[in-house]
């Protein structure tokens, strides 16, 4: 009897640790060698391959280690602003407040799709703060984001002013990439409460430049960066994350990702 209590205890503390926070390696998995695609930067992928339940990593450990999202939390905040009601297509436009931002990109009034594709951050300032902090942390629950954690709203003051901070940003919310990728294929796989409307607006403004590819980059102060979405082709959808972490190298951005990824899905997906 007490050997089956024990054996209950632990499949209970199992499911509550990988079911409910951090998601874990699963079991139909494999390590991969991407050396040769990172060249010398330190950092990890994961790969998931939704048709065949299969995860592929490099450098598993750092997979599962939560990071800041940076950026790609941008794909969040259009689901939950167009759920909210806070911007209502592409075309909804944030009025530019005469801030001389370092972007120039920035620096004018921008729709959804310009603010996305050029990773605005006093747009997406103003879509969070619309879709508000008690429905934002109610979504991020349900979505079992990484640690789910937004109570620094305004941000850590990484940057120079309030519109250019917050929570996602170098401050309370962070996520692993193997987190990141099954919260992307929930979304894209149906498995959330989001109208295909909004993932359909989604899908359309991650679309990158490679044929198939769909994404959002990321990049940190700390000389960390993102890239993260899906490729599609024919047999399904490939679900990535990579994350750089070259604190001890070169300076990195997420393009370096993002041609990480690329090169990948060239290499082994096409």
């Amino acid at each position: 009897m007490k050997k089956l209590i024990s054996i209950l205890l632990c499949s209970v503390f199992a499911f509550l640790l990988f079911g409910c926070t951090e998601k874990g390696i699963e079991p139909n998995s494999e390590s991969v060698d991407y050396s040769s695609e990172f060249s010398g930067i330190n950092g990890c992928a994961v790969f998931y391959n939704y048709n065949e339940k299969k995860y592929s990593f490099y450098n598993e450990q750092q997979c599962n280690t939560r990071y800041s999202p940076c950026s790609t939390f941008k794909i969040i905040s259009v689901l939950e602003g167009l759920k909210n009601n806070v911007v209502t297509s592409e075309s909804s436009t944030m009025n530019y407040n005469g801030s001389k931002y370092y972007f120039d990109t920035w620096n004018k009034n921008l729709n959804l799709k310009e603010a996305f594709q050029t990773s605005c951050v006093w747009y997406f300032r103003q879509v969070n703060d619309g879709i508000g902090q008690d429905n934002m942390k109610k979504a991020l629950n349900e979505l079992n984001y990484g640690n789910c954690d937004v109570s620094q709203w305004q941000g850590s003051g990484m940057n120079d002013t309030p519109d250019t901070n917050g929570f996602w940003l170098g401050s309370s919310l962070e996520i692993s990439p193997v987190e990141m990728v099954n919260v992307i294929a929930d979304i894209f796989e149906g498995k959330t409460d989001y109208n295909q409307e909004y993932i359909d607006i989604l899908k359309d403004v991650m679309k990158s430049d490679v044929e198939g590819v769909y994404g959002k980059t990321g990049t940190g102060r700390d000389n960390t960066a993102w890239y993260t979405g899906f490729y599609e082709n024919e047999n399904g959808k490939i679900y990535f994350a990579v994350h750089l972490d070259n604190k001890t190298g070169k300076s990195i951005t997420s393009a370096d990702a993002k041609d990480i990824v690329n090169k990948i899905i060239n290499n082994k997906y096409k």
